[in-house]
C-alpha cells in the first residue's frame, strides 16, 4: 500500500466547500468518486482543512492509501480527464506512510481578495463577481495594516471565530499577516498554523472596518482581549477566499 499526496486547485462557487455531505456537491465527495474509479478501491480522502461553500483553493492538499499499482507520473492526466473543469489536480506524488494532509501541516497561506470600487452604482465587473468582495467606501491601507500587527503571533482568536467551532483550545499563531494594494484589488495575507472557523473571513471583516474609518486600528487590541465574536466585525462572503498554499 502507496501513501498518495495530491496538490489541488479548485474554483469553489458551485460546491458546498470540501467536505463530503450526504445529498450536496462538495470537492472531497467528487475526488473520491473518481479516484475510487481509477483505483477500484474505496477511497478516502484526507484533506488539509475543511474549506466553506465558496471558498477556492489554488494550493489544497490531501492524502489517500491505494493498492493500486498505477503510474503516479499518469494519474494527474487522468484524474483531470474525469473531473469537472473547475477542480484540477497540479500534482500527485508518493509520500512516507506517515503522512496526513491535516496533522503534518505545519501552517496554511490564505489570501483574501477585495475589489475597492468607488462607483456610485454598485458596480462589480461581471467577471470578478465570483472571486472578490466588493467595497465601495475608501479603504485606508496603511490603517489596516497597522490594525494587522496586533493579530501577529499566538492569541486567544476567540473574538474572531463564529459559531460552529466545536473545540477547547482557542488560540492559534499567525505567523504573518500583510495587507497590498494593486489598482483596485485589496490582498489580505493570511498565514498561521491553523485556523478557527470562519476566523480568517472574521479578521478581514473586521481590518475592512479600520480601512473603512469605523473603527481606530488600536481597538484591534480591545477586540482580541474581549474574546467576544460580537466586538470584531462582520464575516466577510466567502467568494474572495481562497487557499494559496499549505506548508509541511
Amino acid at each position: 500500500m502507496i501513501n498518495i499526496k495530491l496538490t489541488i486547485e479548485y474554483e469553489g462557487t458551485k460546491y458546498y466547500g470540501w467536505q463530503r455531505q450526504k445529498g450536496l456537491l462538495t470537492i472531497q465527495g467528487i475526488l473520491e468518486e473518481k479516484i475510487s474509479q481509477i483505483t477500484q478501491e474505496k477511497i478516502s480522502l484526507n484533506g488539509s482543512g475543511r474549506t466553506d461553500a465558496g471558498v477556492h483553493a489554488l494550493g489544497q492538499v490531501a492524502n489517500f492509501k491505494t493498492n493500486s499499482s498505477i503510474p503516479l507520473p499518469e494519474l494527474p492526466f487522468i484524474l483531470n480527464r474525469m473531473l469537472p473543469l473547475d477542480i484540477r489536480i497540479k500534482k500527485a506524488e508518493k509520500v512516507d506512510n506517515n503522512f496526513h494532509a491535516r496533522y503534518s501541516a505545519v501552517s496554511k497561506i490564505y489570501h483574501y481578495y477585495v475589489l475597492n470600487s468607488n462607483q456610485n452604482n454598485n458596480y462589480l465587473p461581471i467577471f470578478l463577481r465570483n472571486y472578490v468582495y466588493c467595497v465601495y467606501k475608501n479603504l485606508n491601507l496603511e490603517e489596516m495594516k497597522k490594525a494587522g500587527k496586533f493579530l501577529q503571533g499566538e492569541h486567544d482568536f476567540t473574538s474572531f471565530a463564529c459559531s460552529g467551532s466545536r473545540i477547547s483550545n482557542w488560540e492559534r499563531t499567525i505567523k504573518d499577516i500583510n495587507t497590498t494594494r494593486k489598482g483596485d484589488i485589496f490582498c489580505f495575507h493570511l498565514e498561521a498554523d491553523a485556523f478557527l472557523y470562519k476566523m480568517a473571513r472574521t479578521i478581514v471583516g473586521t481590518l475592512l472596518e479600520v480601512g473603512k474609518g469605523n473603527i481606530s486600528y488600536l481597538e484591534i487590541k480591545k477586540i482580541l482581549e474581549a474574546k467576544n465574536r460580537k466586538m470584531a466585525g462582520k464575516t466577510v462572503p466567502a467568494k474572495g477566499l481562497f487557499l494559496m498554499k499549505v506548508k509541511y
